[in-house]
């Protein structure tokens, strides 16, 4: 990594290793929040399935909805 910086400022590309910082930082960040994203999808449909499960287990049978009307 030394080696690697001593390269580019013995060049002058400061702005050049400045800029490949910059985008490695945001393509991780990119990368870090589409994995939240998944998470918070993957959550989110575990939560709807144990509500539809809830949902058929507390269900009142459609005979009854009837003649309760």
């Amino acid at each position: 990594m030394h080696d690697l910086i001593r390269t580019f400022s013995e060049r002058g590309d400061l702005a050049h290793l400045a800029l490949f910082l910059w985008a490695a930082c945001a393509s991780a960040f990119a990368l870090f929040a589409l994995r939240e994203l998944a998470a918070s999808i993957r959550r989110f449909d575990d939560f709807v399935r144990e509500l539809a499960r809830f949902n058929d287990t507390f269900d009142r049978p459609k005979d009854q909805e009837r003649s309760d009307g």
